[in-house]
């Protein structure tokens, strides 16, 4: 089955028009074929780090799925003609993709996060979805791999023939790693930044009335501000001022 995408340009970022739904069924349809492809999960940081890097772009834009998960990308969306497109929340599509991997006894694998989060969220889906095979549960050092490393984890993911793998590095570090490891990760890789400790409960997500109205961001910020201040101080008013030249110019 293949399902025709349609996408906006956001500051030159692909972003498809799909939905929850939309989004799993094309994930589950790769995941049951076998298909090497990765999957990028785009708020307002991926989208300014693609706009100030043209390499970076590139890596996004060749991906085989780009999902808004922040809710000022939904809304750009919206406001550049796209009727049938939602928020896809990283967090939500991850639990989404747990709930019938489930249903329809797929093999899971999890790569980033520390030792803890990893560990944390294994037991959560073992729990919550006993029906889930975790094939694996990888967290990688922090340094640059050595090619034996990396041929290591690659070779322990392939072996444990997982359906998904769910990639916890962070962006930008996890779509870089997954474009390059395209056609060497035999499955379908999808880029979930902190969800393995949002799963875990090593830190909490926002509620769904701040998720509602697009506070999220700010939701996390007052929870991690020595950390996520720069991002938010920088990228996000940055990203107001660009998306509004490129309504005008388009209108």
């Amino acid at each position: 089955m293949k399902l025709k995408l349609n996408h906006k340009n956001i500051l030159g970022m692909r972003v498809d028009e799909v939905t929850l739904d939309k989004s799993l069924t094309i994930i589950l349809d790769w995941a049951t074929s076998r298909a090497s492809k990765y999957i990028c999960v785009s708020n307002v940081h991926m989208c300014m780090e693609a706009f100030d890097k043209s390499a970076y772009q590139k890596i996004v834009n060749n991906s085989d799925l780009v999902v808004p998960d922040g809710k000022p990308l939904a809304v750009g969306l919206m406001l550049l003609g796209c009727k049938d497109c939602q928020q896809v929340r990283g967090a939500d599509l991850t639990r989404s993709i747990l709930e019938h991997a489930n249903n329809k006894g797929l093999t899971i694998g999890l790569y980033g996060g520390t030792e803890e989060a990893v560990s944390k969220a294994i037991s959560v889906v073992k729990n919550d979805y006993p029906h889930v095979t975790v094939g694996c549960g990888i967290s990688p050092p922090f340094h640059a791999l050595t090619e034996q490393e990396d041929e290591y984890y690659v070779k322990m993911i392939n072996d444990a023939n997982v359906h998904i793998l769910l990639v916890g590095l962070g962006c930008p570090k996890q779509e870089i790693w997954m474009a390059k490891h395209k056609g060497r990760v035999m499955t379908v890789m999808v880029g979930v930044g902190a969800v393995f400790d949002f799963l875990s409960g090593t830190k909490k997500e926002a509620p769904r009335w701040l998720q509602k109205y697009g506070l999220e961001w700010l939701f996390r910020l007052l929870s991690e501000p020595n950390r996520l201040w720069k991002r938010y101080a920088v990228h996000n008013p940055r990203f107001i001022w660009h998306f509004f030249r490129q309504l005008i110019s388009i209108r």
